[in-house]
């Protein structure tokens, strides 16, 4: 079976999997330098991306749209996108965003107005909790072992979900809400605080929107300047309880109460303070609901009171939605004791979502239970000739580490079909020694990024305990990490503020020539760490080609399958 899954709405995307095997994901942000978190546009737009990867738009058995809302109608039945139609306007009719009043978390929804090819039927449809849902159990070891898991789900519009998969039945039963506040929560509390809360009046929708969804990652990072005040967490708790019921607005008021009266109810309090305390006291909350949901079900019975000696069974954990790109609650939750092990996928946020709603055909119509997938199965590189004005030579991975070593400059990696999800895993990213402390404020400045951004560490699995705490495989950079004594003084570049690392680990088996320019730097330097950064324009998505990285223009040397280009006039360069 062919399934095309679409996502139509903000991160629009198209997915294909054969049978249970992901061919590919692409993102449109990904094509063309395009604005971070576009929207798919043109519905036609769906047949050129599968011509583009040597797919028959009448060749697919299944074509599955995620489900969204419509604005000031949640509670509707359906929902209906605006979109187009070779130009012409027109309204995408698909799933509800949640499943509100459903026993049935993956109820599949059939359409008829819309033809992706001719001849097609229609066109199915599952709620976007649903793709979070499916597409990380589906993509999780755990699925591929054939195990069961509890997945969580918390997403911008929606409270945290608690859910249990069956294995063995491929039974989908939700659980419980854990909280009462929706996952825009964190961005939103920040958004109310310097330096997040900009003017976006004169701002398209679109523009508004863009706004919104970058500022919880770099909230992430500048929670980082302050520090957690425990004292907060009881009149935040007071602040949310007053409320009569919950709202993706919530947030917001919560952070205008604060600020409108921070010396009377917080006083001293800095604004990375009271951004990290809320950071904090949202974790603490989260951990709370799942171990209550946890407890009182059989796998909390086998904790609390093991009969005969018997092994502790604990149940595994799936996080998905955009909250899961948070590696402080990552950490605390995988650090509880709960589990027996935590999953999340490099695509738990919308990135996913064409992913995630093909899942949902494939497991309940098509009858699989894991994906096979690769992480390196976005847009391949467009090819074309030597950028004006740059030198091109021959060059394998050891010479580029050799040179990564020996000159200590930034180099843009392009390589092979770009990572799936919002992280630069190596094949569209920018690696530099991470021994020069400078490093990181020089990456940030020709990024165009905020000082306080941290450059995250790439780091051989094999070495990472060694240098990281705790260390270990996180292909993913999903988990948060501490740096071992001695290390932090020897790689200075990828320490963020509060002493942690985003680490990211690889394997010179990888499908990535950056394992292998890793592997070759060990070698030569001893150092198994670089600097690794998204390869992209600020505010779009990563280069899809190396005449792009050319006219960015921001280092010296771009390297691309086997060939290092570079720019004889590059500043500090004799021409």
């Amino acid at each position: 079976m062919l399934i095309c899954g679409v996502k139509v709405s903000h991160d629009g995307g198209v997915a294909v999997i054969r049978d249970n095997r992901l061919l590919f994901s692409t993102e449109v942000e990904k094509l063309d330098n395009g604005e971070r978190y576009s929207s798919l546009g043109d519905l036609r737009r769906v047949a050129r991306i599968l011509r583009a990867e040597g797919i028959d738009p009448a060749e697919v058995d299944r074509y599955v749209v995620d489900g969204w809302f419509t604005e000031g109608q949640e509670q509707a039945p359906v929902s209906v996108i605006a979109s187009t139609d070779g130009g012409v306007p027109l309204e995408v009719t698909v799933a509800p965003y949640q499943d509100r009043g459903t026993q049935d978390p993956i109820h599949r929804y059939t359409f008829d107005g819309y033809d992706f090819a001719p001849g097609r039927g229609g066109y199915a449809s599952y709620h976007h909790v649903s793709n979070h849902l499916l597409g990380a159990y589906c993509s999780s070891p755990f699925a591929a072992r054939g195990e069961d898991a509890l997945v969580l789900v918390w997403d911008g519009s929606m409270v945290p979900r608690l859910y249990h998969v069956r294995a063995d039945t491929r039974a989908v039963t939700p659980i419980a809400s854990l909280l009462s506040v929706t996952g825009n929560s964190f961005a939103d509390f920040s958004s109310r605080f310097e330096p997040f809360n900009r003017s976006t009046e004169g701002f398209t929708p679109d523009e508004v929107m863009r706004h919104h969804l970058s500022i919880a990652g770099k909230a992430m990072a500048y929670a980082a300047l302050g520090r957690v005040e425990p004292e907060a967490f009881g009149v935040f708790d007071e602040i949310i309880a007053s409320f009569p019921t919950v709202s993706t607005d919530n947030a917001k008021l919560v952070g205008e109460k604060v600020a409108v009266n921070r010396e009377q109810l917080l006083p001293g309090l800095s604004n990375a303070d009271l951004i990290a305390s809320f950071q904090a006291y949202l974790g603490e909350a989260l951990l709370r609901g799942l171990t209550a949901q946890v407890r009182r079900r059989p796998w909390g019975q086998r904790l609390s009171a093991l009969r005969g000696g018997g092994p502790v069974q604990r149940p595994n954990l799936v996080l998905g939605g955009g909250c899961g790109l948070n590696i402080k609650w990552n950490n605390l939750l995988r650090g509880s004791g709960l589990f027996n092990d935590v999953w999340v996928p490099p695509f738990p946020n919308d990135s996913g979502a064409a992913i995630g709603t093909a899942c949902c055909e494939m497991f309940r119509e098509g009858g699989h239970l894991a994906l096979e997938w690769d992480v390196y199965s976005g847009p391949r590189l467009v090819p074309g000739p030597v950028p004006a004005g740059w030198q091109v030579r021959p060059c394998d991975e050891r010479q580029l580490a050799e040179l990564l070593h020996t000159e200590g400059e930034p180099v843009v990696v392009l390589d092979g079909r770009a990572e799936i999800g919002p992280r630069a895993l190596g094949n569209r990213s920018i690696l530099a020694p991470a021994t020069d402390p400078a490093m990181k404020e020089r990456l940030n400045r020709i990024k165009d990024r905020a000082h306080y951004r941290p450059v995250a560490p790439i780091c051989l699995t094999s070495r990472a305990a060694e240098v990281f705490n705790p260390g270990g495989a996180d292909p993913y950079m999903l988990f948060e990490h501490h740096m071992r004594p001695g290390w932090a003084e020897r790689v200075p570049a990828v320490v963020h503020l509060d002493g942690t690392a985003r680490l990211q680990t690889i394997d010179a088996t990888a499908n990535s020539a950056t394992g292998r320019i890793l592997t070759a730097y060990e070698q030569v330097s001893g150092i198994p760490v670089l600097c690794n950064t998204s390869a992209n324009l600020n505010g779009s998505g990563f280069f899809p080609d190396v005449a792009s990285a050319a006219k960015w223009g921001g280092t010296r040397y771009i390297w691309s399958e086997q060939r290092l280009y570079t720019n004889p006039a590059f500043p500090g360069q004799d021409s």
